[in-house]
């Protein structure tokens, strides 16, 4: 059996695992032996090891959450990513924040056909499906342009 030796400026989650901070990595032990690092700017990596570490039942998602200062919803949500998407999920996934998923580069198109042809801001969008507000927002944007007279 292996002695618990933890560095003195280790953060301990639970009895058994700690974590610390050196030089711009986090380190991540269990009894005393690594068991994960990362860089301190790979926020993917840092999800990923707290997932596991409630997924392989090494500490729970409130003890997580104590030691590191963060909601424990957060950790349960990382815990589902995990068990329901598996490892690719945390790395390989598209990023779709900030973009809207109705008003895509082919709609974008017929709108600006729509106002073209003389259609009204509230036909053309009433016909392609999306908000008067989006196209009212991309037309002050000016990804669509007015017809000129």
């Amino acid at each position: 059996m292996q002695l618990p030796i933890f560095p003195v400026d280790t953060i301990m989650i639970n009895s058994t695992v700690g974590v610390y901070k050196r030089d711009d990595f986090v380190y991540y032990l269990h009894n005393g032996s690594p068991i994960f690092c990362h860089s301190i700017y790979q926020l993917n990596s840092y999800r990923y090891i707290l997932a596991n570490l409630a997924t392989n039942g090494l500490c729970t998602c409130s003890q997580i959450s104590k030691a590191f200062g963060i909601h424990v919803k957060n950790v349960q949500r990382y815990k589902k990513a995990l068990e329901e998407n598996g490892f690719d999920w945390f790395f390989n996934r598209k990023d779709n924040r900030g973009q809207c998923y109705k008003f895509v580069d082919q709609k974008l198109k017929d709108a600006q056909e729509l106002i073209n042809k003389g259609f009204s801001q509230h036909q053309a969008a009433k016909k392609l499906g999306v908000s008067e507000g989006s196209i009212r927002y991309h037309l002050r944007k000016g990804t669509l342009k007015k017809k000129s007279i």
